[in-house]
């Protein structure tokens, strides 16, 4: 299983229905504006996939040949991209885990385990965990609190911090997120914020749905 969603199987019927279903943020409605139009075009230049998708976005630059070779607007496919690009966060730096020692942080890191992208591939088995702890002599329980946490950045919107407190909430993979009551995750969450002073505010509950929408789609 890869740190990301396998594109290659999301066809763009899935991710079509994936856009309706959300809840898009008032600068990305317009993609809804004739979606079912928009995306005949699309399967008939050849796109199938997510993937066919996502390759040809990664260049923003392509968007104008895009347009002329599909006959939709330019804005609309910029829109697309951005919510496509959001499927695909980039990964977070090892030191957003601040809140383990320092030490252990930088033992992962010279070993080349620099992000949540490169920890997920490399702890993502028990056996995996298991040869870390012994090549570079680090406590097991670290290695296995830290993997839950990456694991948890998998969802869409996720921070570290924001899987800190998941898992403080008693959510500890993205199975138990997917399957939350959005109104009792809101209020366990704005608990242990409250408690632990992550962030100043409260927890939104339309943020909540968002979240437990977005756990989801993570294969």
């Amino acid at each position: 299983m890869s740190y990301y969603m396998n594109a290659e199987k999301v066809t763009l019927d899935d991710l079509k229905k994936r856009i309706r279903e959300t809840d898009l943020v008032p600068s990305r409605r317009s993609l809804l504006d004739d979606i079912e139009g928009k995306f005949l075009k699309l399967n008939a230049n050849g796109f199938v996939t997510l993937a066919d998708l996502h390759k040809d976005f990664k260049n923003s630059k392509k968007i104008p040949a895009l347009s002329k070779r599909t006959g939709i607007d330019p804005a609309y496919l910029t829109l697309l991209r951005r919510e496509i690009e959001s499927y695909f966060p980039k990964a977070y730096v090892i030191g957003a885990f601040d809140w383990f020692q320092k030490k252990d942080l930088e033992t992962l890191e010279r070993k080349g385990l620099k992000n949540t992208l490169l920890l997920y591939e490399a702890l993502n088995t028990p056996k995996k965990r298991e040869e870390t702890v012994s090549a570079l002599g680090l406590d097991a329980d670290f290695i296995d609190s830290l993997s839950v946490l990456v694991d948890l950045t998998r969802i869409q919107w996720t921070s570290p911090v924001a899987a800190r407190m998941l898992v403080s909430a008693g959510y500890k993979n993205i199975k138990s997120v997917s399957d939350a009551n959005p109104d009792k995750l809101c209020i366990e969450l704005d608990r242990v914020n409250k408690e632990n002073k992550y962030f100043k505010g409260t927890i939104g509950l339309r943020d909540v749905r968002r979240l437990v929408k977005a756990a989801k789609y993570v294969s």
